[in-house]
């Protein structure tokens, strides 16, 4: 095989010009754009690639050949050439035609937005989850793309966007790539399968589950990790979370709930890489609550809040409650302090500070303390009183011979998990009215 100059030797980082095209729907959205092709360079960075240019095109619209116009391609051919790039990143999807056509051109390695992303994924994976879920994003993305990615595929060197699936597997035929799909699939139907068994034995104990959600380094696993002495990877880089972990977290009242860190959403991501990821953003649907963690310093905050409420809307969990957490208020000034409101519960934290990270513990208890309940449960049912204690607020307890009392700060979503359990030791409110004042009229007799 020719080579060139633009070929990707062995253990040499990647070196991309990154290409943005701006539509004449989009120059209405101008700060938008811009912060997309400053995102775009985080990306290309957080990949390991060394960013030398940035290039932007106005159209009308996208060239269905070129996508930014013969004679944009031209103009980015003398950058490559200036620049010695061996890759070129468009902050936009390209059709596999597309690709090919500029691959022809300008004899460097093409990567578009959601193949960058990928690879940073593919790169994140640890658990066996993740990595299949990679991997079947991956080849869902690039199955109708195959034929206009013949020199990513051949290029020595791997580096961005040959990370994954591999070689091999990606020149094989489509059937055999649509088996290997649907092997994929399996597996993580079978993942999905033990998840929801787990999430089913912590329901049925009555674990309170909490979901930290948000856009992508917003700091939710720096609050994961004051909150719970995690052992979790903290960077400051997009996607440094990609497998959800959950923690025990302890409540000031002693409680104790499931606090979980998903995989940080970003905007423009397409359905299919969505969708791959759906059993690991399931645990948002699943979760009694949500802490959506928002990066208060970043400019685009009201945009990223929008992104989050987007796919949590997708993935049907916008009914959900809750709560808004403003991180990193130490980087904000005053004015952009007074600016982070929103009509949901909210707090103004630095994941840092121990007293915000107590007013977060208080703010999840403040959440679950719901109606007061009071039960009588004979002293010899342990697992019962137990339970009381670890679902609920015990405001008071008392004793009667071999039976205890019990009054109750509980969450009615709470007490609806177990009320199976409890209903059968449970005073209701005309009951435990008589029996007060059943209480007063001895007090009253021995008094006369």
């Amino acid at each position: 095989m020719k080579q060139t100059g633009h070929e990707v030797r062995t253990g040499m980082k990647d070196r991309a010009i990154l290409v943005s095209m701006v539509t004449d729907s989009m120059k209405k959205h101008e700060e938008l754009v811009a912060y997309s092709l400053q995102e775009l360079i985080q990306l290309a960075e957080t990949a390991g690639v060394e960013v030398l240019e940035t290039l932007t095109q106005n159209r009308e619209s996208a060239d269905t050949k070129w996508f930014i116009g013969k004679g944009k391609v031209e103009e980015l051919k003398a950058l490559i050439d200036e620049h010695e790039a061996t890759t070129a990143i468009f902050d936009q999807e390209l059709s596999g035609a597309q690709v090919r056509n500029l691959e022809e051109a300008l004899d460097v390695k093409i990567i578009d937005r959601t193949q960058l992303i990928l690879d940073i994924f593919a790169g994140r994976a640890r658990t066996r989850e993740g990595i299949v879920q990679v991997e079947l994003a991956q080849l869902s993305y690039l199955l109708p793309r195959l034929s206009g990615h013949g020199k990513n595929l051949s290029r020595l060197g791997g580096g961005i966007g040959t990370r994954g699936p591999g070689e091999s597997k990606l020149e094989t035929d489509r059937r055999h790539i649509r088996g290997r799909i649907g092997e994929l699939k399996a597996h993580l139907s079978e993942m999905v399968r033990h998840r929801t068994l787990h999430r089913e034995r912590r329901r049925k104990t009555g674990v309170y589950q909490i979901a930290l959600v948000g856009y992508t380094n917003s700091g939710k696993s720096t609050l994961l990790r004051q909150l719970t002495n995690a052992d979790v990877y903290v960077q400051n880089e997009l996607f440094a979370t990609l497998d959800p972990t959950s923690r025990t977290l302890e409540l000031p009242s002693g409680k104790e709930v499931v606090l979980t860190d998903t995989v940080g959403f970003i905007q423009n991501l397409p359905h299919d890489v969505v969708a791959a990821f759906r059993a690991t953003l399931e645990e948002a649907c699943e979760a009694d609550f949500l802490l959506h963690v928002v990066d208060s310093s970043s400019p685009m905050r009201e945009e990223q809040m929008r992104v989050v409420n987007e796919v949590l809307g997708d993935l049907g969990a916008s009914g959900k409650p809750q709560a808004v957490l403003f991180n990193k208020i130490d980087l904000c000034t005053e004015q952009e302090l007074q600016m982070l409101t929103t009509s949901l519960p909210h707090l103004r934290i630095s994941a840092y500070d121990e007293k915000d990270q107590e007013r977060v513990r208080l703010l999840i208890q403040e959440t679950l303390m719901g109606d007061s309940r009071t039960f009588r449960i004979p002293a010899d049912k342990g697992d019962i009183i137990a339970l009381v204690y670890r679902i609920g607020d015990v405001a008071e307890s008392g004793a009667e011979e071999d039976v205890l009392t019990f009054r109750v700060n509980i969450n009615k979503d709470d007490y609806d998990k177990v009320q199976y359990l409890l209903s059968p030791y449970e005073v209701k409110a005309d009951k435990n009215k008589q029996d007060m004042q059943d209480k007063q009229e001895q007090q009253d007799q021995q008094g006369e």
